[in-house]
């Protein structure tokens, strides 16, 4: 069961009123990516001071793979880490997205968090975001020293496409070494055939054509999309996973995938936390003072699993 606290997508989307802010979806992607960007800043700010936030690159499958490293602390001892995934719906985003949220997180954990430049579709497809994630998960975890990870507590999380993304390497690393995921209102199912999907059309929110756009953007072929790495709800064994937090948003197409995602994990044993937010919409994660009860949950998670 959920805690609330507080058909597939239509590939024909509405077209808004001239008087409406243009959705991202009737945008190019480069001015979806721009338009992204601003409107997480505005509503973010610049974010907390955190006492080191390094840029660096790991090496990727791809190409080198742009990361940011936030250390609450000086020094170089190992310390429990996130491997962090932002958000986009697989065509936005970058570390300067999550750039907030990461601080909010190194600060009140604490931990060191680091946050993966992934590629983006459509100029790279499925499944070149997760090849980079799992990649960069498995270098960190050979490099700790290097970056004062503490292996034993490595933990993932994302939100959005992130969330998925963050999924997929839990199935991908069969859990392997890594002590607990945060999956935020995450993708679970290409297919998308549920009621909060259907229930949310408003041309003005992140709605089923939203979630349709970053799809066909995401996959090279729908079929793609059946893939487990792609939709975590249709991997056959979710047993032996990490420990789960899944935080889902009311007003969210991608509710109900999230928390059906929640329950597949519960039945194949896994431990599982699941929170719905009341009265919040899809990214309501990315503002400050929406976000401040489930950033607090997802603290107390991961602060709860790396002292064990």
């Amino acid at each position: 069961m959920t805690e609330e606290v507080g058909g597939p997508p239509d590939p024909r989307p509405p077209s808004p009123r001239e008087d409406d802010v243009r959705p991202l979806y009737a945008m190019s992607v480069g001015e979806a990516r721009a338009a992204d960007l601003a409107a997480i800043r505005a509503a973010a700010g610049t974010g907390e001071p955190v006492r080191h936030v390094t840029d660096r690159t790991l090496p990727g499958p791809g190409g080198d793979l742009p990361v940011r490293v936030y250390r609450p602390v000086d020094g170089t001892e190992p310390l429990p880490t996130v491997v962090y995934f932002f958000g986009g719906g697989w065509a936005l985003g970058s570390v300067e997205t999550s750039d907030e949220i990461c601080r909010a997180l190194a600060n009140a954990v604490p931990c060191q968090v680091i946050t993966v430049g992934y590629r983006l579709a459509p100029e790279h497809r499925f499944p070149a975001a997760v090849d980079d994630c799992r990649a960069a998960v498995a270098w960190i975890a050979g490099h700790a020293a290097e970056l004062g990870v503490d292996p034993d507590r490595l933990a993932v999380a994302g939100d959005s496409a992130g969330g998925n993304l963050a999924a997929a390497v839990t199935l991908d690393r069969g859990g392997r070494g890594l002590v607990a995921q945060v999956l935020v209102y995450p993708n679970t199912d290409h297919r998308g055939d549920t009621a909060s999907m259907r229930e949310h059309d408003d041309p003005a929110t992140f709605n089923r054509h939203s979630v349709a756009w970053y799809w066909g953007h995401y996959l090279a072929d729908p079929d793609d999309g059946r893939h487990p790495l792609a939709s975590p709800l249709l991997a056959e064994d979710l047993s032996g996973l990490p420990p789960a937090l899944v935080i889902t948003a009311e007003r969210d197409p991608l509710r109900d995938e999230g928390e059906r995602y929640a329950e597949r994990l519960r039945e194949a044993g896994v431990p599982v936390v699941a929170t719905r937010y009341a009265g919040v919409a899809h990214g309501f994660f990315a503002v400050p003072d929406a976000a401040r009860a489930a950033r607090a949950e997802v603290a107390a998670f991961l602060r709860g699993h790396f002292s064990r």
